[in-house]
Formats: C-alpha cells, structure tokens, sequence
C-alpha cells in the first residue's frame, strides 16, 4: 500500500486541477432545467417528511432528494442554486481519485486518476445537472477505494468506512446493487486466494459489511418492491450490445491482471476492481434486458473502479502513459462546449404574461410537467393525457404506460376543455419528437397522443389560437412547441 506525500506543490497542483474543472464545469450552470432536473427540484420543493412516500411515485431512493430539499431550503431552487451540489459533489472527486490512486498504486496513478476525474466529460454533464449521478460517482470513488484498502489490503479500520459508503449509495441510486454485486464477487475471489489463516477474517469482515449495508437498505426495501411492480422505466431503450465488450474485455483482465501488480496485494487489488466492474456492469446489463431500464448515466455507479483501473494502467507505462494520459485529457477538454438541455424556460416566458389565475396548461409529455411548472405561475392548472395533475412537482410513474395507453381526447381532454368559462386559455405544450429519439414504448405513445390532443383541440371551434411557438435551435435533452388558445364560447353553445 503507499502512502500519498502532500507537500506544498501537490497541494497547489491540485489546486490547478480543481480551477481547471471547475471552469469547464460551470459554463453551462445557468442553462434551462429539462425533464429530470424539473423533477428533482418539485419533489425536493416537498416537506422532507413527505419525499420518501412521493418516491413510489418516481421509483428512486430518497437519499439526493433529502439532499436537494435541504440545499434548496437555504439557497433557493434557481438554476444555479440547483446545480450546486452536484458542480461540488464533481469536484470533491478530483481529491477523493487523487487519495484513492495515491494510496493504492501510487502517486502517479494517482494523479492520473484525478486528472482523469478532473475533465472527464461524463463528470463535465452531470456537475451541472441537478440530478443525483455526481453524488453517485463520487460515492463510488470513495466506496471502490475503501473496499479495496479493507478487504484487499486487510486493513480493517476501513471496513465499518465502506459498509457506510456502499449504504449510502444504495440510498442514492438503484444501480448501488450492482455496484454491491460486483464488490461481493470481488471479495469472493479475494477469500479464495487469501491464505487460510487469512479466510475466516476475511469473510467475517464482508459479513459485517455488506450485511450492515443490506440491513440498512431493508428498511426501504418495500419501496423498491412497490416501485419495481408500478414505475418501471418505459422511456427506456434495451441495453446496448457494444456493453457486453466492455464486460468481456474486464472479465478477461480480471484473469492476468494480478501479474500486473508490484506486490501481491496490489495485484489482488487490480484483479478486484476488474471483477468489481465487469459483474457490477453485467449486473447491470442483464437486469435491463429483462426489465428496460438502461441509460448511460447509470454507469456512474462505475465511475469508481474504472477511474483507478485507468490510472493504474496508465502509470505503468511510464512516460508514454502520461503522455496518453495528457493527450486523453485534452480531447475531453476540447470535447465538451455548453448545450442547452431544453428550451422549457424560454417557451415558457413566452406565454407566462398571457396566462391567468385557473388557466389550463395541457402538456402531451406528461413528465414535462414538473418543469413547466417550476417556470410558470403557480395557480394554474395542469393536465396531461393521463388526465388532471393533482400535484405538478411530481411525475407520477405508476402504471403510467398502462394508463398512457387505453387515454383517448374524448375521454380525458373533451371534459377539461368543457370545464373551462368562456375567456379561458389553454397553453398546449408538446414535445419534439422528430430528433429518432423516440423508439421506446413510451416515447412511442407519447408521440402517437401528442399527434392525437393536437388534431382534437385545433378542431374545436370553441377555442381560437392565439400564439405559437416553436424552438429557435436544437437542444440537448428535449425541445416543445407551445400554442395558446383562448375559449371563445362556453360548452353550452355547442362545438
């Protein structure tokens, strides 16, 4: 194991490292919130005593939400304020992989590992992004490290340190079993190499861990029975098959990694964090297949075992690793420039100053409405194909493709345009599905009713159209059209 020497120049080198990613992760902080970012920012606008019975609605853990409702409580819920903890959660990383490198395989590693955490362009997108995934990376840099300084190296003062980490990140995001799996089989092969007298402690210590862990989480575990039953990820896509060469190129590696090491210790190690991420990532990989819910920023529950596999690998290569390293961080650098994420805020300005008290804003896309709802005033009223919203801080997931799919306008708009005095407005907001992003089964359906409510409100001769607007440029995330209408008779009139 080596130790991580910190004279006053690493001290300042790390600073550099810190400034650096944080230039590249602020430029795009102030840009409009989309979809995901809406809803954390409604369920953290709740009482934090009401968020974890909101979360069988959503289908995540509680831990960032509870997070992000205190932050907000003191800073606020802008853009920026709402971004912060994750802009500091991406930072705090750089030292967390410059300690675990460090103190693993040394200081070189180390400082490829957090020169590596420094701009990593998956790191670059969700510093300024107020979802949980910045949290998750560096839960699992820390996590990664301590597992393998209390179970590979048998240094016990940081088992109880793991076993909080990994509780934690199991409260932060689902993907924490896998990340669970993979350490498990990890420790499997460390016991099975250990010496015997070595064994009994080891397994011992793994018991306590992950048991502490799993006790923890049991707490919540009809939660995530409840949400696995009704929430689901419908939006997603089925896992890549290009994952399953990343799998089998660290399964290979697990097997003649341990050459690699400089000690025994340190090839063990080597060979638990190829198993770590090769299991973690199959874990992953397979449960997706049978149950969508696959997306790209979920590995960020990786992010831990991969950052030290990199910057151990590198280091050895002497001074063409650090050249690679270098040449790979400038391609990062260059490789990100701020996008706007969605243009939510500015469709949005455009019709606040014609809406009033008890006006209807009827989004197609039914998980735009926490977002919409953040931008504009906060007494009107909302409803999407799934029908009325009786709270729009919330995406309520619950069996929201079986519902999406039997909804007809006649059914759930036809009343709510009858329910609306002459003189009302109804802002129409719907999404832009022309950018091939829309081949999942709600994707799909959420264009076909999109189509749908369209064609059936611009055909009621009760409602005049009033204002249009369409996105001036392409975004990163999502894009929506608006139209204004105003009720022009009442229903006693006739259509």
């Amino acid at each position: 194991m080596h130790r991580l020497a910190r004279p006053a120049s690493a001290f300042v080198a790390l600073l550099l490292l810190v400034g650096v990613s944080a230039f590249l992760r602020t430029r795009a902080l102030d840009t409009s919130l989309w979809i995901d970012e809406g809803i954390s920012a409604g369920i953290a606008s709740h009482p934090a005593s009401e968020i974890p019975g909101l979360l069988r609605q959503d289908g995540s853990p509680p831990a960032y939400y509870l997070l992000l409702h205190a932050w907000t409580e003191l800073a606020g819920a802008g853009e920026i304020a709402l971004r912060v903890p994750s802009l500091a959660f991406a930072l705090l990383t750089i030292p967390a992989a410059l300690w675990a490198g460090s103190s693993i395989f040394g200081r070189k590693a180390g400082w490829i590992s957090a020169a590596a955490a420094a701009v990593l362009p998956f790191l670059t997108t969700y510093a300024q992004e107020a979802r949980m995934y910045a949290l998750v990376a560096l839960l699992s840099v820390l996590g990664t490290a301590f597992f393998v300084h209390g179970f590979a190296f048998r240094t016990r003062r940081y088992v109880p340190a793991f076993a909080l980490l990994l509780t934690a990140l199991l409260y932060t995001h689902y993907w924490g079993l896998f990340f669970a799996f993979g350490g498990f089989a990890a420790l499997g092969s460390l016991v099975s190499a250990a010496a015997p007298e070595e064994r009994r402690q080891l397994l011992l210590d793994g018991f306590l861990a992950f048991g502490l862990a799993a006790v923890v989480f049991s707490l919540w575990v009809r939660t995530l029975a409840f949400q696995l039953q009704h929430t689901g990820a419908p939006w997603s896509n089925p896992p890549p098959v290009g994952a399953l060469v990343g799998i089998a190129a660290l399964a290979v590696a697990a097997m003649a990694v341990r050459r690699v090491g400089s000690s025994a210790r340190e090839g063990e190690a080597l060979r638990a964090l190829c198993l770590l991420a090769a299991v973690g990532l199959a874990g992953g990989w397979a449960s997706a297949m049978v149950e969508p819910g696959w997306a790209a920023r979920y590995l960020a529950v990786l992010v831990g075992p991969l950052l030290l596999l990199a910057g151990a690998g590198l280091s050895r290569l002497g001074p063409l690793g650090i050249l690679a390293a270098a040449a790979i961080s400038c391609v990062w650098i260059l490789d990100f420039s701020p996008v706007e994420k969605s243009n939510v805020a500015d469709v949005s300005s455009l019709a606040a100053t014609s809406l009033q008290r008890g006006d209807l804003v009827v989004s197609t896309q039914p998980e735009q409405v926490p977002v919409l709802a953040h931008y504009l005033r906060d007494d009107l009223r909302f409803a999407t194909p799934l029908g009325p919203v009786a709270d729009p801080a919330v995406m309520d997931w619950r069996d929201a493709l079986v519902r999406l799919r039997t909804t007809r306008p006649e059914v759930t708009l036809a009343p709510l345009l009858d329910s609306l005095p002459s003189g009302a407005r109804v802002l129409l907001v719907v999404p832009e599905t022309g950018d091939g992003r829309w081949h999942a089964p709600w994707t799909r359906l959420v264009a076909l009713r999109s189509d749908e409510w369209m064609l059936a409100l611009g055909a009621d001769p009760r409602f005049r159209l009033v204002q249009g607007a369409a996105p001036e440029s392409p975004t990163e995330r999502t894009s929506v059209h608006l139209a204004l209408y105003a009720k022009t008779a009442s229903a006693s009139d006739g259509r």
